[in-house]
Order: C-alpha cells, then sequence, then structure tokens
C-alpha cells in the first residue's frame, strides 16, 4: 500500500509538472455564438500572425493564450464563417484579459477588462469618440449651409482646426502618460507624421521602461528615421 500512495504521488507530480504555463491568457464569451472561429493575433510588420485559435462548437466561451514578453497591442478576430468577420483591438498585458461582446455587433459591443495599459488606451479612446462626434456635427453643419447657400461657413477651416486639436491632444496625452506602453503606441499609430519635435517631446517624457519597450523602441526609430531625411 506504501508503494501504492509513492507512485500515486509521483503520477500527480509529473501532471503538475507536465501543465502547461502562458504569460497571457484571454477569455472571452461571445452572445449569440454557436459556430465560428476566434484568432487571437498580433501584428508582425505588415502582416498578421495567428499566435492561438479555436473552434467554436455550441459555447460561447473560449480561452486562447500566449506568450507575452511585454505588453503590446493584439487582435481578437471572429470568423463567423460567413462573409462577415470582426476585430476586437486591446493592449494586452501579463495575466488574463476578459473580452465579452456579441455575435450581432461583435466590434461594437466588446468590453474588455484586463491590464492597465488597456484602461488607459480606453481613456484616450473616450476622448476620440467626442472628436469623431464633433466631426459628424461638423459635416451636417456644413450640408445645411450648402442647402442655403451660406457661405460663411467653411468646412474645411474647421474641420483642420479639430485634426490639429486631435493632434494637440493626443501628444499630451503621451507626453502625461510617460510610464505607460500606450504613449509611444499613440505616438507612432495615431500622429506618425506631426513634426519631429513634438515625436522628440513625447519620446523624452517617457520612462526609461517605456523607452525600451516594443513602441518605445519603434518610435525612436521613426524618430531617427525622420532625422535622417
Amino acid at each position: 500500500m506504501k508503494h501504492f500512495f509513492i507512485l500515486l504521488l509521483a503520477l500527480i507530480l509529473m501532471s503538475c509538472g507536465n501543465e502547461q504555463t502562458h504569460d497571457f491568457t484571454l477569455k472571452g464569451h461571445v452572445k449569440g455564438l454557436k459556430k465560428g472561429t476566434v484568432y487571437l493575433q498580433r501584428q508582425n510588420d505588415t502582416q498578421m500572425e495567428t499566435i492561438d485559435s479555436l473552434a467554436i462548437n455550441g459555447s460561447p466561451n473560449f480561452e486562447l493564450h500566449a506568450e507575452l514578453p511585454e505588453p503590446e497591442i493584439l487582435f481578437l478576430k471572429l470568423d463567423k464563417n460567413d462573409t462577415d468577420e470582426g476585430t476586437v483591438v486591446f493592449f494586452a498585458d501579463k495575466g488574463i484579459t476578459e473580452i465579452n461582446s456579441t455575435l450581432k455587433n461583435f466590434n461594437y459591443d466588446a468590453t474588455i477588462k484586463g491590464s492597465k495599459q488597456q484602461e488607459t488606451l480606453e481613456e484616450y479612446l473616450l476622448m476620440m469618440s467626442k472628436f469623431s462626434d464633433k466631426n459628424l456635427d461638423l459635416i451636417q453643419e456644413s450640408l445645411e449651409a450648402s442647402k442655403a447657400n451660406d457661405t460663411t461657413v467653411s468646412f474645411e477651416d474647421n474641420y483642420n482646426k479639430l485634426i490639429k486639436r486631435k493632434y494637440l491632444y493626443t501628444i499630451n496625452f503621451a507626453v502625461n502618460h510617460p510610464d505607460s506602453e500606450v504613449s509611444p503606441y499613440l505616438a507612432i499609430s495615431e500622429v506618425p507624421n506631426t513634426s519631429v519635435k513634438f515625436l522628440e517631446e513625447i519620446y523624452n517624457a517617457l520612462t526609461d521602461k517605456v523607452k525600451a519597450s516594443k513602441y518605445g523602441v519603434m518610435l525612436k526609430e521613426s524618430i531617427d528615421l525622420r532625422k535622417a531625411e
């Protein structure tokens, strides 16, 4: 009997030792989803690289995994087995992120709970949605002015002012979040064509840790390339 318990303990320890661990786990639920495939992806240069995937057959719950050396933007893609696809973009970090959405409005109904970088990104996106609303208002005003033959309303001038405000907000947001990987990401994704002076202002404000991150390095490379032109 003693040998039996020793053997049982050895099997348990071996089982625990073989259990695979992951830097990052994505837990998801898509209301209404019965069949399809979910893909966890990252952007590798200009190509999308699939890190993990799972075929859905019946249950709307899923779990995907990745090795994640540092925080970065990842993509959750849903293939519904028809011509309609959807993608949710989020900032991932080590640990667990949860994404809940619906089959009908996969992109727009998604709620994301996970990294502190995601929280910072959502703070920024909330303000960007207000800029988008303002842009729609400008379009509406321009259409109404056109119908009324009102030449005093200049859509182009107002639009350019809005874009300038959006750029300045993005730059200030990045400078005011120097300890977040979101800052260099926004610099290279949202305002890559702004002046080198502003890009350097963002980079110089970053902490050493963020400067050494994936997006910090990319921002420095972008600045150096622009200065060499």
